[in-house]
């Protein structure tokens, strides 16, 4: 049975995909912890597989336009999907996810560090872009280490709490590529990165039977059509304005799950 609330939920979270490659995790996972009171235990497995499909879709739109970095991509797979999968391992053999009520809580400080990286992104652009230029060698030396341990830390919240891979991974490729990623390319490989991450991530809830399919069912018609517009709109316009406002919403949704 469809819950055409679950539907308006899905597109506003897909447009946001689509339009600025954030909010499969940073924006689903609190919507559905504080305004439908589902736990986090069916939140995020079930969102896992939301960021998923939704991205599959929008990542259509942005590859078509070439403008996904595949050299980046695979660097931070290299991080994301080993650690991704070694918290599959985990889940699959026994952990008690289902007693671990401090994920509320974790998924709150995530939420929060999102926040506080999408506003200060500009900051730290300007910074890494100093040292890009005066210190070109060495900075374009560190930047596969520092890609790889990028990856390993969006792998990890990203598995845990299902927040992370498109707001802090975003946040994480300005710094580390300050004058490589332009805005679209930013996106796009944004979103190629994070959907075999949420497959690998969600791969052990889903053999602990964890994952809502009539929820999912339900979000995913919304958000199908809606990451498709998004996608497409992405390349008109800047969404630093787009992720300032979600920046404060999710401060607001951070601070009200932690207290």
């Amino acid at each position: 049975m469809i819950d055409f609330s679950y539907v308006l939920a899905g597109a506003l979270t897909g447009f946001m995909v689509g339009l600025t490659g954030v909010g499969g995790g940073a924006l689903m996972t609190p919507i559905l912890l504080l305004v439908f009171g589902v736990p986090p235990t069916k939140a995020i497995p079930t969102d896992l597989w939301f960021a998923a499909i939704t991205k599959i879709v929008g990542a259509r739109v942005h590859y078509k336009a070439g403008n996904v970095d595949w050299q980046v991509v695979k660097r931070l797979w290299s991080g994301s999907l080993p650690t991704a999968l070694l918290m599959v391992i985990i889940v699959s053999f026994g952990a008690q996810i289902a007693k671990m009520v401090w994920l509320a809580k974790a998924i709150g400080v995530v939420v929060l560090v999102t926040a506080g990286g999408l506003l200060t992104a500009p900051k730290l652009v300007s910074i890494a872009r100093a040292r890009r230029i005066g210190q070109p060698d060495r900075f374009k030396a560190l930047q596969p280490v520092l890609t790889v341990i990028s990856g390993a830390i969006l792998g990890f919240c990203v598995a845990l709490t299902s927040v992370g891979a498109g707001a802090l991974g975003i946040v994480m490729l300005l710094y580390i590529y300050p004058l490589r990623m332009t805005p679209h390319r930013l996106v796009a490989t944004d979103i190629i990165h994070a959907i075999p991450l949420a497959i690998v991530a969600g791969l052990g809830y889903l053999v602990a039977g964890m994952v809502d399919w009539r929820m999912l069912f339900s979000l995913l018609i919304g958000s199908v059509p809606s990451v498709i517009i998004g996608s497409l709109l992405s390349g008109r316009f800047s969404g630093r304005w787009v992720q300032v406002a979600l920046a404060f919403v999710l401060m607001t949704v951070g601070v009200k799950i932690l207290y």
